[in-house]
């Protein structure tokens, strides 16, 4: 059974010789500079593998934006790049952070670490479990340099890790990652590793609570029909791109599960949660009115989408168009428009008011694709005007013309 989800075994060497100052400044120099240039030049440090560096270059520069405190911290060394690409960053770490509490927890699924630096300022005591010995030394080494004294690096098995700590966790966290024969199947718990669902009962004999982070992927009720005991599903979308799913599952529990969908912005964050399958009354319908809504990307895959109609008093303008309407401005998670225009989707209209002119395409429930609208009607991308492309609750096909809000 592997414990690590997201590291290539051989491209980790804990090599110390890239902490010389030369090699550090170097690159640092380099932050930025496209590494199929570099590989051309002639190695400045010889007693280095050429690549080894091109990879710490490659690895930093796509962790300034994504990991601004191992980007700022000195002497950090870095696994190969898509292993940085796969880590979580650090805003959806300190969302993570907010979800448990307590003395301990253990992370079968080490990793780079950045979950796990998060848990730490929340936790007394974190174990960071990782099947790769290189890359637990590495991992070791960068929390030394960030002065984290809480966390310990145990590398091997996770399993047998657990198995060998003999005791009780306040938490234990889990990031499973695909096996790579699970490519083009349908995303399913059992086809990663570690296998969770197999494995629930022991981890239960361990903690009373679990914390499984998955990709955005996996499909709500396929999760759910793979666990047992689901308290809440977290849907985390950072600058409206769903990054991960957070499944907390306490032992025993047998109740509800509640949706928590939130979206991190830049300057806020949007929330809106809801209890799944719950009896409710259902959608109102309206016509478009003076305002249009359209939920985040958090909201669009929880699927709750008469949940937030009803819960923000908005009307849905069709069944499956997943856009809301509204006479008064409304503050709402998501995209807001002014609607400008609603004309219907007739070669007169088109021609009147969008044809050869500039516009950003949307199509909701609507029977050609964006690139054969703007093809059709020769639109071009860009520019300050809103196109949605749907159907009324009549079922025609409508183009709403609209300007944004937010």
């Amino acid at each position: 059974e592997h414990s690590s989800p997201t590291f290539n075994q051989k491209s980790i060497i804990l090599d110390l010789q890239l902490l010389n100052p030369e090699i550090q400044g170097f690159i640092n120099t380099n932050i930025g500079t496209s590494i199929s240039k570099l590989a051309l030049q002639k190695n400045p440090f010889p007693e280095v593998a050429w690549i080894t560096i091109l990879n710490q270059i490659e690895a930093k520069t796509k962790a300034k934006d994504k990991l601004p405190t191992w980007y700022a911290a000195k002497d950090i060394l870095y696994p190969a790049k898509i292993s940085v690409e796969q880590t979580s960053s650090e805003k959806t770490a300190l969302y993570k952070s907010a979800i448990v509490s307590g003395d301990s927890l253990i992370d079968l699924t080490g990793g780079f670490g950045v979950d796990d630096y998060y848990f730490a300022k929340r936790i007394k005591t974190v174990v960071h479990c990782e099947i790769n010995p290189e890359l637990s030394n590495l991992v070791q080494h960068n929390f030394n340099q960030l002065e984290v004294k809480n966390i310990s690096c145990h590398s091997g098995d996770s399993l047998a890790t657990l198995a060998s700590l003999n005791k009780k966790w306040d938490w234990i966290y889990i990031d499973p990652s695909r096996r790579n024969d699970a490519k083009g199947k349908v995303f399913l718990l059992k086809d990663c590793l570690p296998n969770v669902p197999d494995h629930l009962d022991f981890y239960f004999k361990n903690s009373n609570k679990i914390l499984i982070k998955t990709a955005p992927l996996l499909d709500l009720s396929a999760g759910l029909s793979e666990l047992q005991n689901v308290k809440a599903i977290h849907i985390v979308a950072l600058e409206n791109e769903v990054k991960e799913l957070l499944w907390e599952i306490h032992q025993d529990y047998a109740g509800e599960v509640e949706i928590k969908t939130v979206n991190l912005l830049k300057e806020e964050t949007e929330s809106f949660d809801f209890v799944l399958n719950q009896q409710f009354k259902t959608a109102h319908y309206s016509l478009p009115q003076k305002y249009l809504y359209e939920p985040n990307s958090a909201i669009m895959k929880s699927g709750g989408f008469d949940e937030v109609g009803l819960f923000f008093k908005l009307n849905k303008l069709q069944k499956h168009s997943h856009l809301y309407t509204s006479a008064d401005l409304i503050p709402f998670p998501g995209r807001i428009f002014t609607i400008e225009k609603c004309i219907s989707y007739q070669k007169n209209e088109i021609k009147t008011h969008l044809e050869q002119k500039k516009a950003n395409v949307t199509t909701r429930n609507f029977p050609e694709s964006v690139e054969t609208i703007r093809k059709k009607w020769k639109i071009k991308e860009g520019g300050n005007l809103y196109c949605f492309f749907t159907t009324d609750e009549e079922n025609n096909k409508i183009v709403l013309i609209c300007t944004k809000i937010k």
